[in-house]
């Protein structure tokens, strides 16, 4: 997995009462990036978003995806749910940045599948 910026270009959120303007200073957030490949297309995820984009390349599937994730905040902010996506996502406020969740692991599960119609 791998780290990704996005910069939201007119974003307002507010974590625990605090507001940031990020009308004139710009706000990276980070999020967790899957990349994986389905047939010649690259996809891309931001796991704490559930953003998604792809591309013919890995590196254009990122782009895209910071891409994505920018319109992704813009949007929730002119509809006023961007503090609330950004809480329930576990971002905090850290001083003058957005803080992502912290991971204490990430693994691949297989449970076995009771299937009856297999």
């Amino acid at each position: 997995m791998e780290q990704g910026t996005a910069h939201p270009a007119r974003a307002r959120a507010g974590i625990g009462g605090a507001t940031l303007e990020r009308e004139a200073l710009a706000v990276e957030i980070q999020f967790t990036t899957r990349i994986f490949k389905e047939g010649r297309t690259y996809g891309a995820h931001a796991f704490e978003l559930d953003v998604s984009s792809c591309g013919g390349t890995k590196e254009k599937a990122i782009k895209n995806l910071k891409q994505a994730v920018s319109l992704f905040l813009e949007e929730a902010d002119k509809l006023g749910t961007l503090d609330q996506i950004l809480e329930e996502a576990g971002y905090s406020k850290d001083k003058r940045k957005l803080a992502p969740p912290k991971f204490i692991s990430v693994q691949r599960m297989s449970p076995p599948l009771p299937l009856t119609n297999a």
